[in-house]
Formats: structure tokens, C-alpha cells, sequence
């Protein structure tokens, strides 16, 4: 499990320029109308406060995210606590930051596999959101920090999957388990632990059918390929990574909920956040679902999924 979001601090000034850069579109829609609707004010009003509420939910932090600050700023302002129109950016920052940091020390302690058994990450989500992409670029990762990643190709109901993943598979340099189009799901999640014990793969990555949480046949299946993994290894899977785009903004949340309650996401990857201005979809994401971002996407490369950091996150959105 990554920890930290960046390495040397060479490292972590080249990754924070580029997830400032990711964030552009987002902080245009949001940090930029802020700054905008209180322009020529000296004091935050009763009307620049409902102009703020229509900027947080554009911005799509969600309306309960956003009810959420407009609750403490109004209460502020009604105990005649004024706010400088100046600074209502800084407000809204740390109350964005609060709302990723606030369920932090709740979560449940991150499962772990027995010692010297591989950890088992499945990977869900529905077509289209860059699933497998973000599994080439997940096992890239864990690579670079010297684990020896192997890929599970569990998705035998599209062959073009299986396909595209054994080309990112030969490009980093892994190994690949894939059976048939067509073949049990889970007798391929069988045959890929067999292997991750035999040559000490660490960690098995799961490659999922890209599948519609309505669809509850092939959520069925998928419950059935985790019983096989437990089987196999203890307490597997041990992350359930749910890849939302973040093009699709608050329909994503429709998607989360459903998998989290039939296939036990633990955490989320978000796609394609350098291509939208709906960025604020992370917000809502932590406070309505309580499941943690653990990698955001922010370019096309294989290098570009990093680990997200809820402090970093904001300071790219909100530095000048």
C-alpha cells in the first residue's frame, strides 16, 4: 500500500506542478469565480453567499458538500462575525480541506495479506472510465517501488481487455495470467494466485469486467471471483479500487454507492481529472461515500496515477 504521495523532493515538485496543471479547468470553475463574486465587496453578504452556493455546486463538490460550507459561513455571518470579501477563498480552501481530512482516522485499518503471500487488489468499475489503463499504470507504480506486480486478465467477456492489457503488461515489463475469451472469471483469478505464489508476485492485480451496477449477474460473478481469492489468500481481496471518470461527476457517486455495497470497494481511482472542470467531484466523493481516493489520474502517460493526498490536492487547486 503507497503511503506517501511523493518521493524526493525534486519528485514532489515536478508531480505538484502537474497536478496543478490537472487541476486547471477546476480551479477556473471554482477558485476563480470565487474570486470573482466578490469582487468590489468588502464584506461577505447575504447574496455573495448564495452566488458562492451556485459556484461549489458547479464546481461539483455536491449540494450537501456545499450546504455544508454555506452552514458555518452563514452562521458566522449571522453571529456578526464578518467575513473580508478577501478573504472568503481562504474560507472556502480550509473548509474543502477539512471535508477530505475529516473521516481520515475513521477509516478501518487497511487489510493485509498473510507473510509471504501476494496482496490481491481487485480493480471495478464500468466501461469506458479507463479501467485498464489505470491498471497498466497502477502496476507501474508499485514497480517503480520495487515490487513485482502481476497482472490478473479476469475480464474473458471482452477479448479487446485481454488484448490491451497484455500489450501494457509486455510494454512495463510484468507478467500476465489470462485464460481463453470466455473462460470463468475466477478460474482465472485461481490460476493467477497459483502463479503470484510460485514466483512471489506481489501485488496481484485484478482486471474486472467493466460491468453495470445494475447488471446483477456479472455482480454476482464478481462476488464469486472474491470468494475465490479469500480461499486463496487470507482476507483477500484486500483493496477493491472502484475506477469513476471524473468527466462524469456526480453520476459517478450513483455508481460508488452500488459498488461499494455489492462488491466491497474500498477505494477509489479518479480518471481523467485533467479533463474536467468538475474536479470538485473528489469533495463528494468523501464526504457522501466515506471511501478514500487512493490514486488520481492526471494525464495520458503511464506514469501519470499518483497517489492522492487530500493537502496536496487542495493546495494545487488554491495556489496562486
Amino acid at each position: 500500500m503507497v503511503q506517501t504521495l511523493f518521493g524526493p523532493q525534486e519528485q514532489k515538485k515536478g508531480l505538484f506542478d502537474r497536478l496543478k496543471g490537472a487541476l486547471a479547468s477546476t480551479k477556473t470553475q471554482l477558485v476563480e469565480r470565487i474570486e470573482g463574486i466578490t469582487e468590489g465587496k468588502e464584506t461577505v453578504d447575504p447574496a455573495t453567499l448564495d452566488d458562492l452556493e451556485a459556484t461549489l455546486i458547479a464546481a461539483d463538490l455536491g449540494v450537501k458538500t456545499a450546504r455544508s460550507i454555506l452552514a458555518n459561513l452563514r452562521a458566522r455571518t449571522d453571529r456578526r462575525q464578518f467575513i473580508a470579501a478577501k478573504q472568503l477563498r481562504g474560507e472556502v480552501e480550509q473548509q474543502i480541506l477539512e471535508a477530505l481530512e475529516s473521516d481520515i482516522t475513521k477509516r478501518p485499518p487497511v487489510k493485509r495479506p498473510p507473510e509471504g503471500l501476494p496482496e490481491v487488489i481487485f480493480v471495478v468499475g464500468v466501461n469506458g472510465v479507463g479501467k485498464t489503463t489505470s491498471i497498466a499504470k497502477l502496476a507501474n507504480l508499485y514497480l517503480a517501488q520495487g515490487r513485482h506486480p502481476l497482472l490478473c486478465a479476469a475480464d474473458t467477456f471482452r477479448a479487446a481487455a485481454v488484448e490491451q492489457l497484455e500489450i501494457w503488461a509486455a510494454r512495463i515489463g510484468i507478467q500476465m495470467v489470462k485464460q481463453k475469451p470466455g473462460a470463468d472469471p475466477s478460474a482465472v483469478v485461481f490460476d493467477s494466485l497459483a502463479a503470484a505464489k510460485k514466483f512471489k508476485d506481489d501485488p496481484v492485480i485484478v482486471d474486472t469486467a467493466g460491468r453495470l451496477h445494475t447488471k446483477h449477474n456479472l455482480m454476482s460473478e464478481l462476488e464469486k471471483m472474491c470468494r475465490v481469492a479469500s480461499r486463496e489468500v487470507a482476507g483477500a481481496p484486500h483493496q477493491v479500487l472502484l475506477v469513476i471518470d471524473a468527466t462524469t461527476g456526480q453520476n459517478g457517486l450513483v455508481q460508488a454507492r452500488q459498488f461499494t455495497e455489492r462488491a466491497g470497494a474500498t477505494g477509489i481511482i479518479l480518471t481523467k481529472l485533467d479533463g474536467t472542470a468538475k474536479g470538485g467531484v473528489v469533495v463528494a466523493i468523501a464526504q457522501e461515500l466515506r471511501l478514500p481516493i487512493q490514486f488520481v489520474g492526471i494525464g495520458e502517460n503511464v506514469d501519470d496515477l499518483v497517489p492522492f493526498d487530500p493537502r496536496q490536492f487542495v493546495q494545487s487547486l488554491f495556489e496562486s
